[in-house]
């Protein structure tokens, strides 16, 4: 069977996160918390005005950028598009560590890198990738991007002080960070699973929601079976129906590789009372 093809919406956010080109520019004044730039190419009463936007102007913490900038200094900065009929907005905060940015254009998506888990928390694990500048810290993996299976929380898929291998998704000046996929590395139990559309298999419900149940079906499969599934009786959540844990009859009604989802239908094709 066949991968599943790529999600032309993510493509798209990760071509708007690619690198810029990179222009040397001439701080001429701020607007607010901005910054006000005119590239040294362009010089004239027609030159172009471009601006860094606050949170673009440094990584580091800073109450205004005229803490770090001063009129007449020039500074390297990396095109992130335009906006405001066209005004030219630039990131310096890309261009601030040399090391880092040489770090970052080096990689490209798909490759595969090693690491060391250095934090995990709610929101995604932290990785020192191989190589990185000292003192930073330069790898992410977001949650969904752990693995296949469900999770509770990112420590259940990975520890500090792991050795992992992870491929590339996207390597961001903006941020100094390259994001990776641990699941990016194994196989999408779907496809495997796929033929089991129209059996009907037996599984934990590991979570309810007010809408519906999820089951797990195998290792790392897991269905949504939908609240008007489980009974035809007038009921506002499925706790009233059903309890975590409890182990019941679904039929597999479709997988989904694009969207990475299993509808589960009630066994036997009708509505079910628990």
């Amino acid at each position: 069977m066949s991968e599943p093809a790529p999600d032309p919406r993510k493509q798209f956010l990760i071509d708007q996160l690619r690198p810029g080109a990179v222009r040397t520019v001439k701080v001429i004044g701020f607007d607010g918390a901005d910054v006000l730039v005119r590239p040294t190419d362009t010089e004239g009463e027609n030159a172009e005005v471009g601006r860094i936007p606050r949170h673009e102007a440094s990584m580091r913490r800073m109450e205004h950028p005229s803490e770090l900038f001063e009129v007449g200094q020039e500074v390297n900065a990396e095109e992130i598009g335009r906006w405001r009929e066209g005004q030219l907005h630039l990131s310096a905060r890309a261009c601030e560590i040399p090391a880092l940015r040489s770090f970052l254009l080096a990689f490209e998506r798909g490759q595969v890198v090693a690491g060391t888990v250095s934090g995990v928390h709610n929101f995604g694990v932290f990785v020192h990738v191989d190589g990185e500048p000292d003192g930073l810290c330069t790898g992410f993996i977001r949650v969904p991007d752990l693995t296949w299976g469900w999770i509770n929380h990112p420590s259940e898929a990975v520890e500090a002080g792991r050795r992992i291998t992870a491929e590339v998704i996207v390597a961001e000046t903006r941020t100094g960070q390259v994001t990776l996929s641990l699941k990016a590395l194994r196989e999408d139990p779907l496809i495997r699973f796929a033929d089991q559309v129209g059996r009907v298999l037996t599984g934990p419900i590991t979570k309810i929601v007010p809408f519906g149940v999820f089951v797990r079906l195998a290792s790392d499969v897991v269905g949504f079976l939908h609240l008007s599934d489980l009974t035809d009786e007038p009921v506002e959540t499925p706790d009233q129906l059903v309890d975590e844990g409890e182990l019941i009859p679904v039929e597999v009604a479709e997988v989904d590789l694009r969207r990475h989802r299993v509808r589960l239908g009630p066994a036997g094709g009708a509505n079910r009372t628990w």
